[in-house]
């Protein structure tokens, strides 16, 4: 009898840790930052102590407690409140345009930057003094004059 109580409670220690691996790990606080408050207009963690924002907290809770991953609880959140409790628009349709109008906006920017430093640049090499050519009379005189200046 010893021996079967000592098998049960090996089988009950060893398949305790395997059942809760089992149950992904997500916490309030992790979901927390990623929601919005429907009533407040900020993320769930820095809401005030609204009715709304109890709510919310208390069906991520209740989410978790059921064994359910970040992602599927933000979808289940989607679902009971819409879209908008999403602190991050989805990639299609007009939330989009939140992802592609920063991106444009960034390689707008460098382009302008580029195109204003090689007009820049182009401007002073056209108002550079032209250099003097080889075997020009002038430029041999004054060469001339100032090696003899010095004692080389």
């Amino acid at each position: 009898m010893r021996r079967a109580v000592a098998i049960v409670i090996a089988f009950t220690l060893l398949a305790a840790p395997a059942a809760a691996a089992s149950c992904p790990r997500t916490t309030l606080g992790d979901i927390e930052d990623e929601v919005m408050c429907l009533e407040c207009g900020v993320p769930l963690d820095v809401a005030t102590d609204s009715l709304q924002a109890r709510q919310e907290r208390a069906f991520i809770t209740q989410q978790i407690a059921a064994c359910r991953t970040k992602d599927q609880i933000k979808a289940a959140l989607a679902a009971q409140y819409g879209d908008r409790v999403l602190a991050t628009p989805k990639a299609k349709g007009i939330g989009l345009a939140a992802y592609l109008v920063p991106a444009a906006a960034l390689v707008l920017g460098v382009t302008i930057i580029a195109l204003a430093a090689l007009r820049w640049r182009g401007r002073r090499a056209r108002t550079a003094p032209p250099t003097p050519t080889p075997g020009d009379p002038l430029e041999s005189a004054r060469l001339e004059a100032d090696l003899g200046r010095y004692d080389v």
